[in-house]
């Protein structure tokens, strides 16, 4: 079965590791280690940094697990590079639009949960050729975002390399 850990420490590379982040347009706004505070307002960690205090690695790790990892049951899917695409994604773009996309691309209903026959068509569909079409299908995502709103262009060449470095790992 798929590792938390090893697509853990390649998310947080793209997260930009265990720094605090406030980037003018980002939608999610204020973010540590990838957690946005929009997003998640009563994560445990945003009372340490208003004390000015440091949330430790295992506390973010936890959070990812919690949060992320367990709900799409990443824990079931055979392949580690299915798994941690969908992970990264999710942890980019939302669970459920991550779910809904490797389901698209694996020929199931779109609902946006990972059930038994989702896990099924994940763990018989090739790694290669999945991680593959799951980058495509984020790219589109990704321009449909730009079409809708040209001020989230100057996130898009980060968010294609962030899936191009998915591709190649």
């Amino acid at each position: 079965m798929s590792d938390f850990a090893l697509a853990y420490e390649a998310t947080m590379l793209n997260e930009g590791g265990y720094k605090l982040h406030k980037v003018e347009g980002d939608r999610g706004g204020q973010t540590y280690a990838g957690i946005a505070r929009k997003s998640w307002p009563n994560w445990h960690g945003w009372g340490l940094i208003d004390a000015g205090q440091v949330p430790d690695a295992e506390q973010v790790r936890q959070f990812y697990r919690l949060n992320f990892w367990q709900p799409l049951r990443l824990d079931e899917v055979q392949h580690q590079r299915t798994a941690a695409a969908i992970y990264d994604f999710g942890v980019n773009a939302g669970p459920v639009l991550a779910v809904k996309l490797a389901q698209i691309v694996v020929g199931t209903t779109p609902d946006g949960r990972i059930g038994p026959k989702t896990l099924q068509a994940l763990n018989e569909a090739d790694p290669e050729s999945f991680v593959l079409a799951y980058a495509l299908a984020k790219v589109a995502r990704y321009r449909d975002i730009v079409m809708r709103d040209r001020s989230q262009i100057k996130f898009l060449l980060g968010w294609i390399n962030r899936t191009l470095k998915g591709v190649s790992a």
